[in-house]
């Protein structure tokens, strides 16, 4: 039996609000080579929500793209997840890698990410799609997924975890058809459902639908890929890059930009849009083992999603997707709602409660 153990939410738990800005492309991320100057210039951005999901996969392909350049020194733009992780790849395939960049962890938009892995999560529009970019997007899920089960268990904050959806209606939660196919080849060994009925889960709904969850936590991972770049000789210089000729500057003659929003100034890429991302931490809750989540209505019939993950810093609740919003500050009202929310959820479970453990 696997103990589920409600969360402890009230305000005076709280230990901070952060907010970070996805960078979102309706045509999903970029990754391509093209010449600037006497350089080489590899684009890899606009991964929206899913840049520590897919960032393993996408500086593969951006290091595959590097392979023909004669000189073994490369520039990296960025030290968020896709910086760190196109400069390992990099560095894998026998380049000497500088990492320029303007913040280094724990300041970089990854860090303030959820970080389960969801490689479609606000990625593209579906109109928008082709043929040639679902082959990418196949190829750089496949890398990343195997990628990140290779780190389970090493320290590296990356982790299976039992996901739980509450819903009164398992069979309007389906995984069917969520990401138009996308992932059903890649990920179908990892998305077993199974649904609990009522008096075998503790949630304050009929049914609880656990599937596995593959998690990472942005501090113990960021920091484990610093490591990792530092240990196979890479270095970081802090410089900020306010013109696209700024580049020119530069020793290095292969550049790989992976500044994300940044890529609107440094190459007028008007597509991008920032996406408001808002999460609130909690003290930490050691006996939480599960991520949940749930959407509620309220007495007006406001809908409102509850959703909880546990981390080694804290127990963090709620979510955000503001578009066009290139605000840093917290929204309180968002702030309270939320909490406002998981605290009438987890009040509502039952304890102690077990549920069978998955075979």
């Amino acid at each position: 039996m696997t103990a589920i153990t409600p969360v402890d939410v009230s305000f005076d738990r709280l230990v901070r609000t952060t907010v970070g800005l996805r960078p979102h492309r309706d045509s999903g991320f970029v990754v391509k080579a093209e010449k600037f100057g006497d350089k080489t210039v590899i684009h890899n951005y606009g991964h929206g929500g899913a840049g520590m999901s897919l960032a393993w996969g996408t500086g593969a392909l951006a290091a595959d793209l590097a392979l023909p350049n004669r000189d073994r020194r490369a520039a990296v733009l960025g030290c968020g997840s896709p910086g760190l992780t196109a400069a390992r790849q990099l560095q894998r395939r026998g380049f000497t890698v500088t990492i320029y960049t303007k913040t280094i962890p724990p300041d970089t938009t990854s860090n303030m990410s959820l970080a389960a892995f969801t490689p479609t999560s606000g990625l593209i529009d579906a109109d928008r799609r082709t043929r040639l970019w679902d082959a990418q997007f196949r190829k750089a899920v496949d890398i990343s997924y195997r990628q990140l089960q290779r780190m389970v268990g090493h320290d590296a904050g990356v982790y299976w975890i039992d996901q739980f959806t509450a819903t009164d209606d398992p069979a309007a939660v389906t995984t069917s058809g969520e990401d138009g196919g996308l992932l059903e080849d890649i990920l179908k060994s990892s998305r077993t459902r199974e649904i609990l009925p009522p008096g075998e889960h503790p949630f304050p709904t009929k049914y609880a639908i656990r599937t596995p969850s593959l998690s990472i936590e942005p501090g113990l991972y960021l920091d484990r890929l610093v490591a990792d770049f530092h240990k196979a000789g890479g270095r970081i210089v802090i410089r900020t890059f306010d013109t696209p000729r700024d580049l020119l500057s530069l020793s290095e003659r292969l550049i790989v930009n992976s500044t994300g929003l940044g890529s609107l100034t440094l190459f007028n890429d008007q597509e991008l849009v920032p996406v408001k991302g808002q999460l609130s931490l909690l003290l930490p809750q050691p006996d939480v083992h599960y991520r949940v989540s749930a959407r509620l209505v309220d007495a007006d019939g406001t809908p409102t999603n509850v959703s909880m993950n546990p981390r080694s810093d804290g127990i963090v609740i709620g979510n955000l997707q503001e578009r066009g919003s290139w605000s840093l500050d917290p929204s309180e009202d968002v702030r309270d709602r939320n909490i406002a929310a998981a605290m009438q959820f987890f009040r509502a479970m039952r304890t102690p409660e077990t549920v069978p453990t998955r075979m």
